[in-house]
């Protein structure tokens, strides 16, 4: 059924609009789902740990196998996308995510459900390269600004969009609903794509692909996103009490094996670099041909790109956990406080979509990384133990709008001197880097936020005359529980967990700002984007359509 249309070389812009912005609609629709699931289980977490009644490690999994599995497969299925077809590899991506959806919903056991997660995973990694290379081969000029914004601003609004779905569906019918959903979503997606989506790819390169440099960078994304996220839970360098544990295997070694994932990533990912330029020395087709990174705009934009993720995402790990265990919110309430990011997220598009034009994408880009400063710093002015929600809202919508703007535009600058046909593996380039990015962010933020609490805390209760080993204790509990084992203390320990966890909060808030502005200034490099009417004429925006 995705193969209407005939083979032919077209150009996209006479394809008619009224179908090519269903098609913008249709893709966002599929952006929209993949990000929503990778925060939809933050909030229906305790749900599920009642149902299935599983363990503190089982937990970790079911939250990190989505991301962990997303992140190592963008760089391949990003130039999959390119060889094989472009519509195909996205169909393809959200079949798979529904069929894991479903096993995730009616998952018996917690080990069933990992599985189900990490299938979503290899869904969602086709999904997202693609839908960016498609905007970039079907959108031109004034266009592709509009597109690429509402593009970004759906990531940033469904970031918040997805704990108010997931705490609506688990608090009013059942966690299993936050898989279950996702399939009806899945049907309107794959009907808008064979009415409204054009079949593109690279025909230079259809066929052929890097074997060992796929394998190579799944090694060095796997591990190194591995290391970052777990690096809290198992100990950066020595064990910690967690061990690692897959089924009746348990990690008993004398060091962390933290240190011996970022190991494995370091060497995977020189093997690959060496690979890859071993392969375009003897002219055959790499992964990632890495002259693309002499494109100066796709280089800086890159490395922008994951200094930005850094500081935007690593926050929305402990805004939640905040609301909910210190101002005592519940899933569904959390998730409308949240919602304000969306909502500044989604007014950020038709800003950008306007205001762009005129000013051009780069300004747009630093107007909101600096919402986002304010924004974040402004939430760690006003958080305290007693702090009401409506003094939230307004620096949430201030960090969306930030994010609205930045995300998207940012991903046009990156893009916009490399050619059509390569578009999907520079996509999936530029998305590893953003899930570095904000892997990096979660492990740092995350870090921060415990270590300030647990600091914090302990000197709290000695203050107050608690012993050494008593305080020790309960603040060992508040960390490990992030946050949750608040709501079982009593009198001043609790007001004290309180206290500590909201300036923990406000570290990583602060902290997030500082990454911020780093990522400002990395786009101090980067260069205005060249107008159309300046393009050259081998950038034009040609692809090849193909019958499949």
């Amino acid at each position: 059924m995705l193969n209407t249309w005939e083979d032919a070389t077209v150009s996209t812009t006479s394809a008619p609009d009224r179908r090519r912005w269903i098609g913008l609609v249709v893709i966002s629709l599929a952006v929209a789902l993949i990000i929503v699931d990778s925060t939809i289980v933050n909030v229906a977490i305790p749900s599920i740990v009642a149902d299935l009644d599983i363990g503190s490690t089982l937990v970790q999994w079911v939250q990190e196998s989505y991301t962990l599995v997303f992140a190592a497969l963008l760089l391949v299925f990003g130039a999959l996308a390119d060889r094989y077809g472009r519509r195909r590899l996205l169909a393809t991506g959200v079949i798979v995510f529904a069929v894991a959806s479903v096993l995730a919903a009616l998952s018996p056991t917690g080990d069933l459900l990992v599985v189900s997660r990490i299938v979503q995973g290899i869904g969602g990694a086709m999904v997202l390269p693609t839908t960016l290379s498609i905007l970039n081969a079907t959108f031109t000029g004034r266009e592709r600004g509009i597109a690429f914004a509402v593009w970004g601003s759906t990531i940033g609004g469904m970031v918040a969009v997805g704990p108010l779905l997931g705490g609506w569906l688990t608090t009013d019918f059942s966690w299993r609903w936050a898989f279950g959903i996702n399939v009806p979503i899945v049907a309107v997606i794959l009907i808008g794509l064979v009415y409204a989506v054009q079949e593109s790819k690279d025909a230079e390169h259809a066929g052929r692909i890097d074997v060992v440099g796929a394998v190579l960078s799944v090694v060095a994304s796997a591990t190194l996103v591995f290391g970052l996220i777990e690096g809290r839970t198992y100990g950066w360098w020595t064990p910690s009490s967690t061990p690692l544990t897959i089924g009746d295997w348990s990690w008993s070694r004398g060091i962390s094996p933290i240190p011996i994932a970022f190991l494995v990533a370091v060497v995977a990912g020189v093997a690959f670099v060496r690979w890859s330029l071993r392969r375009q020395r003897s002219g055959r087709s790499a992964l990632i041909a890495l002259d693309l990174f002499r494109i100066g705009s796709f280089r800086n934009g890159s490395i922008a790109a994951l200094i930005v993720s850094l500081g935007e995402f690593g926050i929305i790990l402990s805004l939640p956990l905040w609301l909910q265990n210190v101002l005592g919110y519940s899933a569904l309430q959390t998730g409308f406080v949240l919602l304000a990011l969306a909502i500044g997220s989604f007014v950020a598009s038709g800003f950008a979509a306007t205001v762009g034009q005129r000013i051009g994408a780069l300004p747009i880009v630093r107007m909101g990384i600096g919402a986002e400063i304010v924004g974040v710093a402004a939430i760690g002015f006003v958080i305290s133990a007693t702090t009401a929600w409506w003094a939230i809202v307004p620096c949430l919508f201030v960090y969306g709008f930030g994010v609205g703007l930045a995300t998207a535009q940012l991903t046009g600058v990156v893009l916009q001197d490399v050619p059509v046909q390569r578009s999907g593996e520079a996509s999936g380039a530029q998305s590893t880097a953003r899930q570095i990015g904000s892997a990096l962010g979660i492990a740092v933020l995350g870090t921060v936020l415990f270590t300030s609490t647990g600091t914090v805390l302990e000197h709290r209760l000695q203050d107050a005359g608690a012993p050494a080993t008593a305080a020790s204790k309960v603040a060992d509990a508040v960390v490990q529980s992030s946050g949750g084992a608040i709501g079982s203390l009593t009198g001043d320990t609790r007001d004290a967990a309180a206290v500590a966890f909201s300036d923990g909060t406000r570290a990583a808030s602060f902290s997030a700002a500082g990454f911020l502005v780093i990522g400002l200034g990395a786009t101090l490099r980067l260069r205005a984007p060249r107008r159309d009417d300046e393009a050259p004429e081998s950038h034009s925006n040609q692809v090849t359509t193909a019958s499949d």
